[in-house]
């Protein structure tokens, strides 16, 4: 039996109701916090919960606001507009036979159809009905091929346009990110690029008609390999196959000519459906109809014979397994960790209750070596960053000012697959001379392009091994500062902690040292995101791509391509009509662009590095702030919690039987709370409970 797209639907409802129910529980707890706090002002003082609360809050909005990105990608004239008509079942975006969309679109849920155009400078967004939208800023087939030949773009002040549709879809928490088709130039590529790392899933359409094309071979090498990017593969059109052979009703004839472009397929996708070394192709590639699909969709909601039903069924396992999954764990932890602050806060502030303002001013006294010691962890954790920061910037800036230059040792071959058709003659007249040269610049850009990629691609490991150590790090220094923490309760309650053995080690971890390690952030199956994927403090692989095109692409095709154009067309014109051949007009231009390479990439390689450093170094620099700032917070909180309960001891007697009461009480309603989220958490994934008790 097919799998239908109510289906689909269903299992979205539900997921997007479980975000719903785990933030009202976190929102539940920072509310039992947040009241207990007040209380506490007029009673022993408050417990230091500000950060917890934060924190709370923060994941309890992220899961009530979260949705499913999905970026679809994909060339010109591959179908992306009919299959995402197809998928949420109804024709809202022009497709190739019409106009095509030439601003990349985020579509949404919203109860009214309109549009939101978000411009690049300072002008404020436009708001259009769907119908302004759709004539003003679609164009041609046609037109849109020769602005892409040409390198210009349709709409240059244009960031994004968001459109508000009220579709079930994309009620249901899933969010779609249409590109205006995969383009040669860095300028029309730089918005496309980033959004890969903050999508869930990509969904790249091709065509059974032109299998793997040269261009689809490119971006897929150096923007999707070994990234560790979710990616499904559409190859539409497929039955136009049958459509194509001389007799359609020949099925030896079809079958033969399907096999045939399977195999192109399978043999060029295969290394992008590698999953932990698991071969997952049968999973991520998938042969569909996309202009039937939508046919009997509008017509009887049908997907029978489109290739959607399986496709359907592979994405919505993804996104409601893998992808949910992973977020409401997210939920799972913070309430673990929120107990646990409430928990051991109740216990040091319970003995403490009954000790004189002066033997308490003593114990404050007593355990000021082991917040000494908290500082001293802060501060070594805070040197290891700067260090690892400084060393991972200098080696990336120098493995760029290096391998730069070594580009115009193999320029000559390099440069074969990209050069423009060299017609001497159009060279010769004004006109078709900026052609040429247009061309050519853009034939350089896409290589520039291609050898920064794969360049970045090193630098990003590089990165992702850096921060991996980082997290080691975070680790040990949390089990270090987690022994002396237990050691300033030990002291002040005159009480030897004990070990809760129910606890897991990412349990027994400080907040700030989870963070650090990522155990907050949504997973993502790549472990360079082990830090802060997800936290939207910052993402350091979308600086990698900006600096590793829009800072140095930009600069350096202009720097390189206004010098050379000249030189260029002095060797042309220098070879005479009577010498003239097409390969010697070609190898001419080569070499005098490898000669002027030479002479520019050193001092190029040179200014730029210095931005590469810069970007790199910002990655760390953020990262440090924002474990120090945790660090702060929360031997901040603790010395205040001190600092709490004895001013208000000296300010009036506190009633010690209530004050254990209230205390307690807050304690078992945390635990109760915890237990809400960790009971819903198991049920969804169908695995007993195991009870976290308060001893």
């Amino acid at each position: 039996m097919a799998y239908k797209a109510e289906s689909f639907i269903s299992d979205l409802d539900k997921v997007a109701k479980a975000r719903q129910e785990f933030s009202g529980y976190l929102n539940a707890i920072a509310n039992t916090l947040t009241q207990a706090e007040q209380e506490g002002e007029t009673a022993s003082g408050k417990l230091g919960l500000e950060s917890t609360i934060e924190d709370l809050e923060l994941v309890s909005r992220n899961l009530g606001e979260g949705v499913f990105r999905l970026l679809v990608l994909g060339d010109m004239k591959r179908g992306k507009s009919t299959f995402l008509n197809a998928l949420i079942g109804e024709n809202i975006l022009p497709t190739d036979v019409n106009p095509c969309t030439a601003v990349l679109t985020v579509l949404s849920y919203g109860q009214d159809k309109q549009v939101t155009v978000h411009f690049k400078d300072d002008r404020a967004p436009e708001r259009l009905d769907f119908e302004t939208f759709k004539q003003r800023y679609t164009i041609p087939p046609e037109e849109a091929k020769k602005l892409q030949e040409e390198g210009i773009i349709a709409f240059p002040n244009v960031a994004y346009a968001e459109v508000q549709y009220p579709l079930t879809l994309l009620e249901k928490g899933v969010q779609i990110i249409d590109s205006p088709g995969l383009n040669d130039t860095e300028q029309r590529n730089q918005l496309t690029l980033g959004y890969i790392n903050n999508c869930h899933a990509i969904l790249f359409v091709l065509s059974a008609t032109q299998p793997y094309t040269l261009g689809e071979q490119r971006y897929l090498e150096n923007y999707i390999k070994d990234r560790g990017l979710s990616v499904f593969f559409l190859i539409n059109h497929w039955d136009e196959i049958q459509n194509r052979l001389i007799n359609p009703e020949d099925l030896t004839a079809l079958h033969e000519a399907e096999d045939r472009v399977r195999q192109v397929f399978r043999t060029n996708l295969t290394a992008y459906c590698q999953v932990e070394g698991e071969d997952r192709y049968d999973d991520r590639v998938f042969e569909v109809s996309s202009l039937n699909a939508l046919r009997q969709r509008l017509k009887n909601g049908s997907l029978e014979g489109t290739g959607f039903s399986e496709f359907i069924k592979a994405l919505n396992h993804f996104l409601t397994k893998e992808r949910a999954i992973s977020e409401l764990r997210q939920a799972k932890l913070i309430a673990r960790q929120a107990y646990r602050t409430v928990h051991e806060a109740c216990d040091r502030r319970i003995p403490l209750l009954s000790e004189s303002i002066q033997e308490l001013r003593q114990k404050i006294r007593s355990v000021q070596p082991e917040f000494d010691q908290l500082v001293t962890i802060r501060d070594q954790f805070k040197d290891e960053i700067r260090i690892v920061g400084e060393r991972q910037a200098s080696a990336i800036a120098n493995s760029f000012r290096s391998s730069l230059p070594d580009l115009a040792a193999t320029f000559e071959a390099d440069f074969a697959r990209y050069q423009p058709e060299l017609k001497f003659f159009d060279f010769l007249q004004r006109g078709k001379r900026q052609e040429f040269e247009a061309s050519l610049r853009l034939a350089f850009e896409k290589y520039l392009l291609d050898k920064i990629a794969a360049w970045s691609l090193t630098a990003q490991k590089d990165m992702d091994a850096a921060f991996v150590g980082l997290a080691k790090s975070a680790t040990q220094y949390g089990e270090s500062y987690t022994q002396v923490t237990d050691r300033i309760t030990e002291k002040l309650t005159g009480q030897k902690v004990i070990p809760n053995t129910s606890l897991s080690a990412e349990d027994k971890s400080p907040g700030w040292a989870k963070w650090a390690v990522g155990l907050y952030a949504l997973t993502t199956g790549d472990v360079g995101t082990i830090a802060m994927a997800g936290t939207g403090v910052f993402d350091w692989k979308q600086i990698l791509l900006n600096f590793g095109g829009a800072i140095l692409v930009t600069t350096m095709v202009y720097a390189v391509t206004g010098v050379f154009l000249g030189p260029v067309g002095m060797a042309l014109a220098g070879l005479g009509l009577g010498s003239f051949s097409a390969e010697m007009a070609r190898r001419k231009v080569v070499l005098t662009m490898k000669e002027e390479l030479i002479k520019l990439l050193p001092q190029i390689a040179q200014e730029q590095s210095f931005q590469v450093y810069q970007a790199v170094k910002e990655c760390f620099d953020t990262y440090q702030q924002e474990v120090v700032k945790r660090m702060n917070d929360d031997i901040q909180s603790r010395k205040a919690e001190l600092d709490e309960l004895l001013r208000q001891k000296e300010d009036y007697e506190i009633n010690q039987q209530a004050e254990e009461r209230r205390l307690n009480l807050l304690d078992n309603e945390v635990l109760t709370q915890l237990h809400d989220v960790e009971d819903a958490y198991d049920q969804l994934i169908g695995q007993p409970a195991i009870v976290l008790t308060a001893a």
